[in-house]
């Protein structure tokens, strides 16, 4: 059960610290699995604000009717996203989390109309090609979570013409994947594969795990939103 009290600044750090340091794909679900009871109280706590921010993003570009969107969520957690995604008219979710207690939580939420536990970046993702107006991934890209080979995985479930839209923290220990991570993104530009449509800078995307994780003073660490529309050449 989650604790009764809100846990402090200082408890929270350490937990998402040692998640993002993690390197056992088998220990991260099963911290996953084991925080999904505490996982939403613990982000207010560190005023984490990607799931707004990101379904902000997605829905100020999207073309098309938003009612009639399919959307996929990957790392979904507990349903965040989807939950943000909904207040700005979006109805249809599918989600995917390598964790299973964390979909349990979003299950409860009944907003998704389906959900499947997926091991992110290390198998296929159980969807066909082409099949989803919109995919987002929020949070997960980072150190020691999701490795950036879920990236064309992103893309080839997307229908030609739908978006993507894709988050990744700019803190010290994330420099190395977030430049692999943005070489990756360059490619599938330059290959034609999909067209950049939006980059938004977060200055304070949360609060930091440790003073060595914060820049020029500031409590917090900065994040990165992208967003992306795939090409006719992207289901090649």
């Amino acid at each position: 059960m989650a604790a009764s009290s809100s846990p402090s600044l200082a408890e929270v750090q350490r937990r998402v610290s040692s998640v993002h340091h993690g390197t056992d794909p088998e220990a991260q679900l099963r911290f996953y699995d084991g925080w999904a009871p505490d996982y939403e109280q613990d982000v207010t706590v560190l005023h984490y604000k990607a799931p707004r921010l990101a379904a902000s993003c997605l829905a100020s570009v999207f073309q098309g009717s938003i009612a009639d969107a399919l959307v996929l969520d990957v790392a979904c957690g507990t349903g965040l996203v989807a939950q943000e995604l909904q207040a700005k008219g979006f109805c249809s979710f599918h989600g995917l989390d390598g964790s299973q207690g964390m979909l349990e939580h979003a299950r409860l939420k009944g907003l998704y109309q389906e959900l499947k536990q997926c091991m992110l970046g290390q198998e296929a993702l159980p969807a066909s090609s082409g099949f989803y107006d919109a995919v987002l991934i929020v949070g997960a890209l980072s150190e020691g979570q999701v490795p950036t080979s879920v990236i064309p995985e992103l893309l080839r479930v997307t229908k030609p013409g739908g978006f993507l839209c894709l988050t990744t923290r700019d803190n010290q220990s994330n420099l190395r994947y977030k430049s692999q991570m943005q070489q990756l993104l360059d490619d599938l530009e330059q290959q034609g594969l999909w067209e950049k449509v939006k980059v938004q800078e977060v200055k304070q995307w949360e609060r930091a795990t440790s003073e060595q994780e914060a820049k020029g003073g500031s409590d917090y660490i900065s994040g990165v939103i992208y967003v992306y529309r795939k090409t006719p050449r992207g289901s090649c």
